[in-house]
C-alpha cells in the first residue's frame, strides 16, 4: 500500500464532509492526509474527518488542476458521446476508488444538437445504494465533467433507480479491485 501524502493546506477552502455531504471550511495551515486523488477531486483526512476537496481548489493542497478535455472542431456526436464516457470515468465516489463507469452506475448517455448551436447531453445513472449521502455530489461531479466538453452547452444528469444497481453491473476490473469477483 502506498504511503499517504501529508500536506498542510496553503489557504482556506470549502470542503465537503464524507459521507454526509455537509460543506465545511478547511482552514489554512491545517495538516491533512491525501487519502485519494481521483478524477480531479481529492478525499482528505483532516482532524479525524474525511473531506472531499474539489479540483478547482487543488492549489490549496499544492496540486495542479486537471487539464480540460479537447475535441476537434468537426467532432461528431459519436465523438462527443465517447468523450462523455471518458469524462465520466473521472467521477468517483469519495469512499470508493473506482469510477462510476466501471462500477456500472451509468446506464445511458444521449447526445443531441440544440436548435441554435452546441449540444445537450443527458445521462441516466444510479447509485450503489439509494440512500447514499454522496449521491447528489456524485451526480454534480458528473455534470461538471460533462460541461467541460467543447460544444456541450447543456447537460442533465438524472439519478434513476430502475433497474436497481447490483454487483453484476460492475466491470471485471471493478469486481477485482473490490474483491467482489
Amino acid at each position: 500500500m502506498e504511503p499517504l501524502e501529508r500536506v498542510h493546506l496553503t489557504r482556506d477552502c470549502v470542503a465537503m464532509m464524507v459521507p454526509s455531504g455537509q460543506k465545511v471550511l478547511a482552514s489554512k495551515d491545517t495538516p491533512v492526509e491525501i487519502m485519494q486523488a481521483l478524477g480531479g477531486s481529492f478525499t482528505i483526512k483532516a482532524r479525524g474527518h474525511l473531506l472531499r476537496v474539489e479540483g478547482k481548489d487543488s492549489d490549496a493542497l499544492g496540486k495542479e488542476p486537471p487539464p480540460k478535455p479537447e475535441l476537434p472542431v468537426d467532432a461528431s456526436d459519436a465523438d462527443v458521446e465517447k468523450m462523455v464516457w471518458e469524462q465520466l470515468k473521472g467521477v468517483f465516489d469519495p469512499e470508493i476508488p473506482i469510477n462510476i463507469v466501471e462500477l456500472g452506475l451509468v446506464y445511458d448517455v444521449k447526445v443531441e444538437h440544440l436548435p441554435v448551436a452546441g449540444r445537450r447531453v443527458t445521462v441516466n445513472m444510479t447509485l450503489t445504494a439509494p440512500g447514499c449521502g454522496m449521491g447528489g455530489v456524485i451526480a454534480s461531479d458528473a455534470h461538471l465533467q460533462i460541461m467541460q466538453i467543447p460544444t456541450v452547452e447543456e447537460a442533465a444528469v438524472e439519478l434513476v433507480f430502475d433497474p436497481p444497481w447490483h454487483r453484476d453491473m460492475m466491470s471485471d476490473e471493478a469486481k477485482l479491485a473490490t474483491g467482489m469477483f
